[in-house]
C-alpha cells in the first residue's frame, strides 16, 4: 500500500521539476523585463507553494484512487479530470516561460482552473477530504491566473508579421 501512495503523491511533482528546469533560466533573464503588480508573491515563494501544492493533490488523488479499488471504470472520470488538470498544470510552465506566449499561458490557465474545479466536483462524493487537499491548489491558481492577466495587460506581445 505504500508503493501506491507514495507514487501518486510524487508524481505530480515531476512536471514541477521539469517546469523548474525552464523557470530557472527565464526567471532571472526574460521574467526580470516584465512588468509585474506589486502585490506579486517574491520569487521564492514559489517553489514553496508550489511543492505543497503538488504534495496535496498527489496525495488526494491516491485517496481517490484507493476509495475507487484502483483504476476501475469507476475511477475513470475523477481520475481522468485530475490527469487532464495535471497535464494543463504542466504546460503552462512552458508556455508562459518556455515560449514567452504570456496570453495563450493566460486562456491556458483559465482552462486549467475550471478542470481543477471539475475534478474537485467529481472527487467530492468519493471522499472529501481529497476535495478539501485540492482548495488550497483552487485558491492559489485564482492567484496565479489574476497574476498572468495582469503581466498579460501589461506587457502587450509584440506583433508578428
Amino acid at each position: 500500500m505504500w508503493i501506491p501512495m507514495l507514487s501518486l503523491t510524487a508524481l505530480p511533482h515531476l512536471g514541477g521539476i521539469f517546469g523548474g528546469l525552464i523557470t530557472r533560466k527565464e526567471v532571472k533573464t526574460w521574467y526580470t523585463t516584465l512588468k509585474k503588480p506589486s502585490w506579486r508573491p517574491p520569487n521564492a515563494v514559489f517553489p514553496v507553494v508550489w511543492t505543497t501544492l503538488y504534495t496535496g493533490m498527489g496525495y488526494g488523488s491516491y485517496l481517490v484512487w484507493n476509495e475507487l479499488g484502483g483504476f476501475t471504470q469507476d475511477s475513470l472520470v475523477p481520475l481522468g479530470l485530475y490527469g487532464t488538470q495535471l497535464a494543463l498544470n504542466w504546460a503552462w510552465t512552458p508556455i508562459f516561460f518556455g515560449a514567452h506566449k504570456i496570453q495563450l499561458a493566460l486562456i491556458e490557465l483559465v482552462l486549467l482552473t475550471g478542470t481543477v474545479g471539475a475534478t474537485m466536483v467529481s472527487w467530492y462524493p468519493i471522499n472529501r477530504t481529497a476535495t478539501l487537499l485540492m482548495g488550497p491548489y483552487l485558491a492559489w491558481l485564482c492567484i496565479a491566473t489574476t497574476l498572468n492577466y495582469c503581466i498579460w495587460r501589461d506587457n502587450p506581445e509584440p506583433k508578428e508579421d
